[in-house]
């Protein structure tokens, strides 16, 4: 605690969850920044979902969950920032109840575990690595979609969109990755 003073605000977290720095980290770190990546392969007969959007495509990305690799790219770089475990720890493929979850759920267990955690997301930045389909047109849905599930402005979401130069299995057509990065900020800082 700093100087055994709590204070509240008004993001809906907990006073104690504010200012105990012991746990949470300390007064000096108004701000945290996560990585996170994810590829997941092409496959037939599933649908192509990508920052909860789903992409009209003859194949999708095979997972556990709906394989939005850019979802899981970003809820990976909030739990980094949080230093926490990667998805797998959260929503295990071995969980036959979370077969074919909506990866935006992931993402708001990672937002929510930031904001118990006393952060908020301050932006966001993804790139999708697809040789096809084109990806283009659907960045500003994405986004949408991306800032509606973390319950932030579009305009803290950046997605964009890149080939991989037709090199190694992204480039032959055969995967789908995403990175992503994110910056957390202290809500006792906002």
């Amino acid at each position: 605690m700093l100087n055994g003073l709590n204070r509240v605000i008004s993001v809906g977290v907990e006073p104690d969850k504010c200012l105990d720095w012991e746990m949470y980290g300390d007064e000096n770190e108004p701000m945290r920044i996560g990585y996170g990546y994810d590829i997941h392969r092409l496959v037939e007969g599933r649908p192509l979902v990508l920052g909860g959007v789903v992409i009209p495509c003859e194949f999708g990305l095979d997972g556990h969950s709906d394989a939005d690799c850019l979802t899981h790219a970003l809820a990976d770089a909030i739990f980094g920032a949080l230093s926490l475990p990667d998805i797998g720890h959260w929503f295990p493929n071995t969980d036959p109840s979370i077969r074919g979850i909506d990866s935006r759920k992931i993402l708001e267990k990672a937002v929510q575990e930031a904001v118990t955690r006393g952060w908020t997301v301050g932006n966001v930045d993804c790139v999708v690595v697809a040789e096809h389909p084109r990806i283009g047109p659907h960045l500003d849905a994405m986004r949408a979609s991306l800032s509606a599930t973390m319950g932030i402005r579009p305009d803290q979401v950046g997605v964009k969109a890149t080939t991989n130069e037709r090199v190694g299995d992204i480039g032959r057509g055969l995967a789908i990755a995403a990175h992503a990065i994110c910056l957390l900020k202290s809500v006792c800082d906002v």
